[in-house]
């Protein structure tokens, strides 16, 4: 990713956000980055994310999506897959709420799936469906999908987290399998990095915010510094933001590069997905250290940094980053009894 194009991200983030979907320019800049899944190593994932989020998080949230989708598609359906599948954008979610109904003229898929992320611009959509009592995927034209306007959310507006619907869409019976869930330990981790990732970008791009407003002839309000640099006090939370941003991208980096060792104790399994969990945590608690220095201006519905800010919160509390159920089941690991 060059600068070139993190600059088209950023300078159509807000855009991205207004229109609800990434602006089609931002959507061009990233279109070698659908190529990404499992197989390409889940730190060079990580760093593409982190890097895209830097700029643009919810374009960046969308890759990420693609990402997943492929992994688990090419875990399915292997040499079955559409041709040029690798090249185009793809969305998906592992909920199974829909169903595939088998009759003379073929499977039928019926069904809708919330907060598909991505879901306008994808051209497949890997959706969960209940084939007889089997759990299982079905990868789906988006062309034979309705888009119902669903997403409205504080962050995270531009990843058009719509819901998908089908009635009774003929799938080629190669396009539907059991679902690959839950997968290897190794698998599991590279989807919590995938969102992880984001948002650890994100603060990157809210520190950067910062760090400019230190470089400018910006004070504290009501004091006698002349910038915001001579206070000390201003230059701690500037550290402490900084460190918490360390902090995360380094559990980030450590657990992408022992998911690419494929060498992970299944007992270390509860311990990483904390890690994972409580890095999400420090992205927050950096961000709102940022809104402190930023101020009433940093919250203005102009302001990147609360941009930033809403999208921390919202992409940081997937899920997948559930902080206290990976605390419980941490601790069920620690003392199964």
């Amino acid at each position: 990713m060059t600068s070139a194009e993190l600059k088209i991200l950023a300078e159509h983030a807000a855009e991205t956000e207004e229109k609800g979907r990434p602006a089609a320019e931002s959507v061009e800049a990233v279109r070698a980055d659908f190529t990404l899944s499992r197989g390409a190593g889940a730190v060079t994932t990580v760093r593409r994310l982190a890097e895209l989020a830097s700029a643009c998080p919810s374009t960046s949230w969308n890759v990420g999506t693609n990402a997943v989708t492929k992994t688990l598609a090419k875990k399915a359906f292997g040499d079955a897959l559409p041709a040029g599948f690798d090249q185009v954008q793809a969305c998906g979610t592992g909920v199974p709420s829909g169903r595939a109904e088998r009759g003379a003229d073929g499977v039928r898929v019926t069904g809708s799936w919330k907060s598909v992320s991505g879901c306008e611009d994808a051209t497949w959509a890997g959706v969960g469906v209940l084939d007889g009592d089997v759990f299982s995927i079905a990868l789906v034209s988006t062309a034979e999908l309705e888009v119902r306007h669903s997403w409205d959310m504080a962050g995270m507006r531009g990843t058009g987290s719509h819901t998908l619907v089908a009635d009774g869409v003929l799938v080629p019976e190669e396009l539907i399998a059991p679902m690959p869930l839950p997968g290897l330990l190794s698998d599991r981790l590279y989807f919590g990095l995938t969102a992880l990732a984001p948002v650890v970008g994100a603060t990157r791009g809210a520190l950067g915010v910062i760090e400019d407003m230190f470089a400018s002839d910006r004070k504290p309000y009501m004091t006698a510094y002349t910038r915001m640099g001579e206070s000390s006090g201003a230059r701690y939370w500037l550290a402490e933001a900084t460190r918490l941003a360390n902090r995360a991208e380094q559990a980030l980096l450590v657990v992408a590069t022992l998911v690419d060792s494929e060498e992970i104790p299944q007992i270390d399994g509860p311990r990483l997905v904390r890690e994972l969990a409580e890095a999400s945590r420090d992205c927050r608690a950096a961000v709102e250290l940022m809104l402190d220095l930023g101020a009433t201006q940093g919250l203005a519905n102009s302001s990147t940094l609360q941009r930033f800010w809403r999208d921390i919160a919202v992409a940081g509390r997937h899920p997948i980053l559930n902080a206290y159920l990976a605390a419980e089941r941490f601790g069920e690991a620690l003392d199964p009894a």
